[in-house]
């Protein structure tokens, strides 16, 4: 039996009493305690009822407060890695471009320094052939003035080959000294 049943029927009870003169009633004390025994005993029933209700409600408030809190939480971690991943990505092609850029820089300089030592040993390269043909044209000129001065000088042609063929070496060897002591400066200044 509910309490509010119980209660109705003390009220009910309560208006069937007599009535004395001086506005009050008569009720049985025994079953007015029957009353309150039975509300006693209904009580806590509905009292369990009720704290039990409390307590679920409480339960899912707290829980639906917990599930909130974790998604937000789980929102903030995810905009963290989001926005880490951004930085990471801009960072990666900042250092992409950097290296680009330093590797056409080395790119640029290499081909500086090639084209540079290719015009360096072409350089060195015209000297020596510009020393052997000044070599050639001392021994054609010293060739074709010794039987003219073979004729002045009356020597003996074989004497003058000699003589030309001699010339021409010095010349040779000068020439190649010449080209060592280049070749050594240019080795130099590579270095």
């Amino acid at each position: 039996m509910s309490v509010y049943r119980v209660l109705d029927k003390l009220e009910a009870y309560v208006h069937e009493g007599t009535w004395l003169p001086a506005g009050f009633r008569i009720l049985s004390e025994e079953r007015l305690m029957e009353f309150i025994e039975k509300v006693r005993s209904t009580l806590p029933e509905e009292v369990g009822r009720a704290k039990t209700i409390t307590r679920e409600q409480d339960r899912m408030i707290r829980a639906a407060q917990d599930k909130a809190q974790a998604i937000v939480t789980e929102a903030s971690t995810a905009h963290e890695q989001l926005v880490q991943d951004h930085e990471i990505v801009q960072r990666a092609r900042t250092t992409a471009e950097q290296v680009l850029r330093e590797a056409e820089a080395r790119a640029q300089k290499v081909r500086e320094g090639a084209d540079h030592y290719a015009a360096q040993m072409l350089a060195e390269l015209e000297g020596r052939l510009q020393n052997a043909l000044g070599s050639v044209r001392k021994g054609r000129e010293t060739l074709s003035a010794a039987p003219r001065d073979a004729a002045r000088a009356q020597t003996t042609p074989a004497a003058s080959l000699a003589e030309a063929a001699a010339k021409s070496k010095r010349a040779a060897f000068d020439a190649q000294a010449d080209d060592t002591a280049t070749l050594e400066a240019a080795t130099l200044v590579k270095k």
